[in-house]
Formats: structure tokens, C-alpha cells, sequence
């Protein structure tokens, strides 16, 4: 079974990756689906979670500022790769939360598990 944490936390990331975890969660003899909400934009992204209804496995609940949402994930973050250890991280868009998540893991946390051509390619692939 494959571990799948995705993360999101501006409203359009939301509408965007919605699709994504309903269908893994669909399919949960396949898929262990994590959610990891960073909270830039928390009140529109938690009324479209709601929407679509999808519950944050994990919530950074950062202040709104870009130094603590930066902090945030970069800390939190961490925390969650190392006790989950999933397989494939998604996550959309070239945003703070998307450049500082794909910065963790090309720093060295679980860089084995990074299955599409490191950091660089994680950077393209955004």
C-alpha cells in the first residue's frame, strides 16, 4: 500500500487537489491518503475542505505572515515526513509552502524516497 500525503493551503491549491485526494481516498485498499493543510489562506481553504469534504490529517496553523508560514512548514513539515514516511508527497503550485516543501526534501530528509529526480526535478515538475 502506497503512503500519499498531500499538501495545500491556498484556496486555489484546494480546488485543485480536491479531485486528487477524493480519488485516493476512494481507494483506500490501495492508498493511505494524508492531508497537511499549511494554512496561508485558512478560512477559504477550511470552507472549500469542508465543501469537498476532505479533513486536514495535519493543520501547521501558522500566523498568516510569510516568515511564519515559511517557519512553519519548514519545521512541521519535517516532524511529518519523518513519522510518516510517505511514499509520494503531492503538492501544487510554485508558492511558499510548494518551494519550502520541495527545499526539505531535497535537504535530506528521506532523500532516497524522492522519486522524481530529486529537488530539481521536484522544482519542474511544481
Amino acid at each position: 500500500m502506497l503512503k500519499v500525503l498531500s499538501v495545500f493551503g491556498t484556496r486555489p491549491e484546494v480546488i485543485k487537489m480536491a479531485p486528487v485526494v477524493r480519488e485516493l481516498e476512494r481507494h483506500p485498499e490501495r492508498f493511505v491518503s494524508r492531508t497537511c493543510l499549511t494554512g496561508q489562506h485558512r478560512q477559504m481553504a477550511a470552507s472549500l475542505l469542508q465543501l469537498f469534504q476532505i479533513e486536514a490529517d495535519y493543520d501547521l496553523r501558522p500566523n498568516q505572515s510569510l516568515e511564519h508560514v515559511t517557519t512553519a512548514i519548514l519545521t512541521r513539515m519535517g516532524e511529518i515526513l519523518q513519522r510518516d514516511r510517505p511514499d509520494y508527497v503531492l503538492v501544487q503550485g510554485d508558492g511558499t509552502a510548494a518551494r519550502r516543501i520541495v527545499h526539505r526534501l531535497g535537504a535530506g530528509v528521506d532523500r532516497h524516497d524522492v522519486c522524481l529526480g530529486g529537488p530539481a526535478k521536484l522544482v519542474q515538475s511544481a
